[in-house]
């Protein structure tokens, strides 16, 4: 009963943020049928999140007879299944690094913001090692790849938490300009100095045997194993080593941490490099799944991260089924277009809605009357947590 308890407060308030977004975004579906059609039509979020949930699991929940009123009735067809099943998980898995990235930084009270200048960087290290080692046999040209991601990435990270910890500077506002940094210095280098000649756009040369094989269905690829194999190791670095326990310690009280012995500064360097490592590692596995690493590279899986990380409760387990959900609903986008006529950035508005919500936790306690919980944990206290703490 005590586990039931503590998942149930763990739970509670993303549930009731989904169900919330789900319902303000049938409000906005609603209200977009008319610019369809001419009249409202009360059943359009039905049908929107239908051809959505089909899309990123292949189940068919809703059925509309002739005379367009809905009814339950669960078809699923296997192939489609598993080619949905699929694009979830290529979706999901970038995803669930980057609420790695921001999750982690939350156990030591760390705010990191800087997932996409960290996905930038790992994803170009990675373009870069991949071109590299193009000729060299595929599990040695993967490996080095993803290697130098993971570390590009790290590298990255590394820095604002040097800076956190030896000079005071807060970690948003460091990372943030290292976002616009990353983002400018790489169009350079790739406009100026590594890009290739033949193709009609600046990028860099093909990864060759670097590129993430595909063990499964059409985009099934390697990196959708190395993000399953990585939520267990977390967990177990998190929840059962001294290391663990350390960032923990530091995330919930410096101070005690230093009267026992420990070192926040170093262990906040090291954990600010731990979640570049799995930013980065994010934008490895989207480079080297395209192939070669394009001048203008635009991606949200870095402030999606926040997300990601907020509803999964900074939880290895929890921001996995967190990156699951979201990567579901990337898939679904489409066939959501394609049947209902919604456009595929109601998700990123979805997304936004959960967000808000999450950071209304109070309210929506109070007006819900949900007993708030010891053990809920305290990760809007660190977004939210003011300025000036000095070093250190």
């Amino acid at each position: 009963m005590t586990n039931m308890r503590r998942i149930w407060a763990l739970s509670v308030i993303p549930i009731v943020s989904i169900i919330l977004a789900l319902l303000v975004g049938s409000l906005l579906i609603i209200a977009s049928s008319l610019a369809t059609g001419d009249s409202l039509n009360l059943l359009l979020p039905f049908v929107a999140y239908e051809s959505l949930l089909e899309g990123a699991t292949g189940l068919s929940l809703i059925d509309l007879n002739a005379a367009d009123v809905p009814s339950l009735a669960l078809s699923v067809d296997v192939e489609r299944a598993a080619r949905a099943v699929t694009n979830t998980l290529a979706a999901a898995a970038p995803l669930v690094l980057t609420g790695l990235a921001v999750g982690v930084g939350f156990k030591a009270g760390l705010f990191n913001i800087g997932g996409t200048g960290q996905v930038l960087v790992g994803g170009f290290t990675a373009a870069l090692m991949g071109a590299a080692v193009a000729e060299q046999p595929v599990p040695v040209a993967v490996t080095l790849a993803l290697v130098a991601g993971a570390l590009g990435g790290a590298f990255y990270g590394f820095i604002p938490g040097a800076l956190k910890a030896f000079t005071g500077a807060h970690e948003v506002v460091s990372t943030i300009m290292l976002n616009s940094l990353a983002a400018f210095i790489i169009v350079g280098l790739v406009n100026d100095v590594f890009k290739i000649t033949g193709p009609t756009f600046a990028r860099t040369a093909d990864v060759g045997n670097a590129a993430l094989p595909i063990l499964f269905g059409r985009n099934g690829s390697l990196g959708i194993l190395v993000v399953l194999a990585i939520i267990p190791i977390t967990y177990f670095l998190l929840f059962r080593t001294t290391l663990g326990f350390e960032i923990r310690t530091v995330g919930a009280n410096p101070s005690a941490a230093r009267y026992a012995g420990m070192s926040p500064r170093w262990l906040i360097i090291l954990t600010m490099s731990l979640c570049g490592l799995f930013a980065g590692l994010a934008g490895a596995i989207e480079i080297l799944t395209l192939g070669y690493y394009p001048a203008v590279f635009g991606t949200s899986i870095g402030f999606a991260g926040i997300t990601v990380a907020l509803l999964g409760r900074a939880h290895p387990i929890g921001i996995l089924l967190a990156g699951l959900m979201l990567g579901g609903m990337r898939a679904g986008a489409p066939s959501m277009q394609i049947t209902a006529n919604i456009p595929i950035e109601i998700i990123d508005v979805l997304q936004g809605l959960i967000l808000l919500f999450l950071a209304a936790e109070i309210v929506i306690r109070r007006l819900l009357r949900i007993r708030a919980d010891r053990i809920t944990p305290s990760e809007l206290g660190t977004v939210a947590r003011t300025y000036g703490e000095g070093t250190v």
